[in-house]
């Protein structure tokens, strides 16, 4: 992590984003890092993070909004609805995730394990989407949480096949939950500086 987002640095350092700017750009990275970092390890996104994704994301997607030729109350309108859109969105997907996480809880009851109470999409994740609408805006929110939704889903095809091909399959090693964070970040990593 620390390599990429050092090589993130260097290239954005080197070649600027137009949009953003590079101090800005370092600022979005750094917190995509801080995010992806404790998502990954604590399988977590802190609420303070999300405050502080919140600030930030209405500043980028203003700014975004502005340079695309929006007057600003226009480009604030499209940051906020951005956000409101991405949390919408992640909170459905939480409801479904509930529904989920009861199932598993009574195949693991009934396979005579422990419920551990594990989730399979946490409210930081709603937070996070809500943020990245804010920065995305309504007009790229979407296809900013479509890109994170693909790699996600691609990362989890990739884990489900291993445990098949390893032969080291259960029923509740079939309900294994990654973190989502890291995925959204990265669909919304691609439409800011890539898309």
């Amino acid at each position: 992590m620390q390599l990429a987002l050092t090589g993130s640095f260097v290239y954005f350092w080197l070649h600027p984003p137009k949009v953003l700017g590079l101090p800005l750009s370092l600022i979005v990275l750094t917190y995509f890092a801080v995010i992806t970092v404790i998502d990954l390890e604590h399988r977590l996104i802190l609420f303070p993070t999300s405050i502080f994704g919140a600030i930030l994301g209405l500043v980028v997607g203003t700014i975004v909004y502005q340079r695309a030729g929006l007057t600003l109350p226009s480009a604030v309108g499209s940051s906020l609805l951005g956000g409101m859109i991405g949390f919408g969105i992640m909170y459905l997907f939480y409801q479904l995730g509930t529904l989920v996480a009861r199932y598993r809880a009574k195949k693991l009851q009934a396979d005579g394990i422990d419920n551990d109470d594990e989730e399979a999409l946490g409210g930081g994740d709603v937070y996070l989407a809500g943020a990245l609408g804010l920065m995305l805006g309504s007009r790229f929110i979407i296809y900013g949480l479509a890109v994170g939704i693909l790699i996600g889903g691609l990362v989890s095809l990739i884990l489900l096949v291993t445990i098949l091909l390893r032969r080291k399959y259960s029923s509740s090693s079939m309900m294994v939950f990654i973190p989502y964070g890291p995925y959204l970040i990265a669909g919304a990593f691609y439409m800011l500086f890539l898309g």
